[in-house]
């Protein structure tokens, strides 16, 4: 199962926010914003940074996107 952040990158041009910002906001690195960009795992701990900083909710900045059903041999 493969997490999206797309939701979040949309909130931040929402909130006419750059990603440099949002780590700022949230005391996190750019390297975790960069690994959030590649849709590699971060730490719960991070999530719950991010969604303090933006006064959100988990549902709000990420969703998990099944993996596609393989195909019968």
């Amino acid at each position: 199962m493969a997490v999206s952040y797309k939701k979040l990158w949309k909130l931040l041009i929402d909130k006419d926010m750059k990603k440099k910002d949002l780590a700022a906001a949230a005391g996190i690195s750019t390297y975790t914003i960069s690994k959030m960009g590649k849709g590699e795992n971060i730490t719960t701990e991070v999530l719950g940074k991010i969604c303090g900083a933006l006064n959100c909710s988990l549902d709000d900045i990420m969703e998990f996107i099944p993996d596609e059903p393989k195909e019968a041999k």
